[in-house]
Parts: structure tokens; sequence; C-alpha cells
């Protein structure tokens, strides 16, 4: 008996007989502490490099280091600014499934039972990928929010991760591009158990139309598959795009949706969503899939803080609602000056009509290095295209999410930056 050093200068402390060599003991010790006998979850070792918001801040600081005389605007990550109107914030109340089911689907006949209150809609898709387990296939927008990856690379459901591609080999990436109307080709795309789609999506802004939705609700009843609905942006939406799953006749079989009150409500420090489990979704055995969700929630979830319960249902009160209203016109303002500053530059603008994000194109670039131009040439934090899936690579996400003059003075700097259009082709790899 001898102590092994797990190829490695530091010992774990444990023995072993000769000779034998446990595989996962070949990487190197990194942590301080003790070595226990259980396994790293291999899945977390596909991830590629961080969670993108986390790393989009790391360079902010890193640029604050590097400029500490800046006045940094921040359009990059989608965090609200503007005070939660003051009949929100003094009220405290509950009953809150209730209202969310009367104010959001009383046209569609949603029962408050089905109506789960959460801490948000970021933490729903995980509980939801528990739900559904690593046995499961996935289909993504192309581009998409990037929980829907990432979440599916814990659980397992990914595969390995190709780098020739971008792409994780198992997930299903559903191109959702100008060149198809931000909806996919659903003729040509292969069965999966689970569809994630989000709209208005983050980071396009498109809001997917009434046909598209049918269609995809369509697909979904052929193919047997479950749509996993994010519908964080809807309160956005300003023509007649569906701004629920569940106008959509026969979603109920097929489909969960998921909200938020953080970019509806400028709820993003306060935390607090929902998600929708019909009565009428099955699993192939036929067992309901509400039931097990409501396991996963009781397990997992001690439920949202009774402050914010209660500052969401003051937000669902007549006077609340107008009141939030007034906040997104103020957002989708915003949205509209930054639409109107990059279009006013030549560039292909997308979104920020029915989203608080504009979509903006810089052809044959790649987004980092247009990221990275435009921090260091004005002090602007937006977020690249990339981190949201390949077909992002040439386009930057702006988020609409700021005061009034900070996203005028971004607008008169960016104007600066590319006041000849020769700059726009100096972004190189």
């Amino acid at each position: 008996m001898y102590k092994l050093s797990a190829c490695c200068s530091m010992t774990c402390g444990i023995s072993f007989q000769p000779k034998m060599v446990l595989p996962s003991l070949r990487v190197q010790k990194q942590g301080n502490g003790h070595c226990t006998n259980v396994p790293r979850n291999v899945n977390l070792e596909k991830l590629q490099n961080n969670y993108l918001f986390p790393e989009i801040s790391k360079r902010e600081l890193n640029h604050l280091d590097k400029y500490p005389n800046a006045r940094v605007i921040s359009l990059g990550i989608g965090d609200t600014t503007e005070p939660i109107p003051q009949k929100i914030s003094l009220s405290m109340a509950n009953a809150l499934r209730k209202a969310i089911a009367e104010t959001f689907y009383k046209d569609v006949v949603i029962k408050d039972t089905e109506v789960f209150v959460s801490d948000g809609s970021q933490c729903d898709i995980s509980r939801l990928q528990l739900l559904l387990g690593s046995k499961v296939t996935i289909a993504v927008q192309d581009p998409s929010f990037p929980a829907y990856i990432d979440s599916s690379v814990i659980i397992g459901q990914a595969g390995d991760y190709q780098d020739k591609t971008g792409k994780y080999q198992n997930i299903e990436y559903m191109l959702c591009g100008p060149e198809n109307n931000f909806f996919p080709d659903l003729a040509t795309t292969p069965r999966t158990d689970i569809i994630f789609f989000c709209s208005p999506n983050n980071p396009t802004g498109h809001a997917a139309t009434r046909t598209q939705l049918k269609q995809l609700v369509r697909f979904a009843r052929d193919n047997g598959s479950i749509i996993i609905f994010d519908s964080a942006y809807a309160a956005y939406i300003t023509d007649d795009s569906p701004k629920s799953i569940f106008e959509i006749p026969g979603a109920k079989e097929v489909a969960i949706e998921i909200s938020s009150f953080s970019k509806f409500a400028g709820f993003t420090g306060v935390r607090l969503g929902w998600t929708v489990v019909p009565e009428e979704l099955l699993f192939s055995s036929g067992f309901p899939v509400i039931n097990d969700f409501n396991r996963i929630v009781c397990t997992c979830f001690n439920g949202a803080s009774n402050i914010a319960q209660a500052g969401g249902l003051a937000c669902l009160s007549s006077e609340g609602f107008q009141a939030i209203h007034s906040v997104i016109d103020y957002y989708k303002e915003n949205a509209k000056i930054l639409v109107e500053t990059f279009a006013s530059l030549g560039l292909k603008v997308y979104g920020g009509v029915n989203a608080p994000y504009v979509w903006v194109h810089f052809p044959g670039s790649n987004s980092w290095s247009v990221f990275t131009e435009i921090l260091e040439k004005t002090h602007i934090i937006t977020v690249p295209g990339s981190g949201f899936g390949p077909a992002g690579a040439e386009y930057i996400r702006i988020s609409a999410f700021g005061h009034r003059e900070r996203i005028i003075e971004a607008s008169r700097r960016l104007e600066n930056l590319f006041s000849k259009r020769e700059a726009l082709f100096n972004f190189v790899e």
C-alpha cells in the first residue's frame, strides 16, 4: 500500500494498490481542500469559456482599470435602470398566481393552479431541465439566450462541443435570421423532444407572428414534442403578434410557458417570474407533466419572497399595470433612438420595436472585435452576438435599458465613431 500522487505534485491522501491508477485522478488538483471520491459532473467540463454575461462584466472592469476616468455607458447586459413605480414598491399582498392567470391568460383560460410563481424565468429554465432529464433531445433558435444551451450542457443533453462549427453535437440549432424572417425552416428541422423558443427573441428582438406560431405548434403536435416558450419580453409587443403561446389553438397540449417580471416591471434586482404548465400536457406514458414539475418545484424551491410577490401583485393592479407600461414606453423610446442612430450610419438594424434590444449587423466582422472596438473607442458596453450562438457572429446586441441622457450620449459617441463609412470595415478578427 502506498500513496498515489494523482499524477500531480499534490496528494489527495487516498491509498491504492500498486498499478491502480484512476483516470479521474489524472487532472491536476486545482483546489486547496481535501479530495473526495465523488467525481465532477463531466458535463460541466464541456462548457465553453465562462457564461456570457459575467465575461462581459469582467471585460468592463478591466476596461475601467485601463481607463479609470472614462464615463462608461453600459448598454450590454439587460439590467433595467428606471425605478419601480411607487404604487408597486409600497404594496404588500399575496394571491399572485390568480392575478397572473387573470391578467395574462384570461382569454386563453389558464387556471391559477397551472401557474407556478418563481424567482425568475432563468431559474425556471434550470428547473425544467431537471424535470426533463439528460435523455431528451433539444432544439434552440440560433441565435438565442445562452441559458437554454448552457443548462442543456450541464444536465447532459448537449454532447461534445464542436470547435469547427461552434455548436454542441446533440443540439439542433434552428437558424433564425433576416434571411428567413427570424423563424426556422420547420420543413427541414429534425424532430426533437424539446423546442426552446423565445418570442420576442433575445437577442434579435423579433416577435413571432401568429402564422409562425401556428406552424410551430403544428410542428410540435405532429412530432410529439414539447415547446418551452419564453415570453419574458411579451409586454414590449406593439403589433398583433401573440404575447403568449397559449393564444394558439392546441398549444396547451404541447407547450410550457415561462415568463418574468424582470424586464416587464423592472424586477431585475427583485427576482420574480412564473411558469405555466397546462393540465393537458402529458408525457408519452400519459402522466401529467404538471405533477412532476410540481414535485421539482417543491423539492428545489421554497418560493419567491413575500415582498417580491406583493410587488408583483401591485404590478398587476389597474394603477400598477398602467405605471409599468409607462416605463416600458420609456425603454421603447430609448430603443427607437438607438435604431435610428445605427440606421443613420448605414447599418442593418433589427429589433427595437417589439423588444428592448437592438440587433445590429456588421458584415464580415467578428462580433468580439466589434465589441472591443466600440468599448475601446467609445467606452460603451454592448454584447457580442456570437455569445448567443454561431448565427450571431457578425452582430452585436444593444440594450435599450438606460437613462435617457445616457442613451442620447451613447448615440452621439457611436455616431462619432462611425461618422466615416470606411470605419465600418476596420473590424478584423
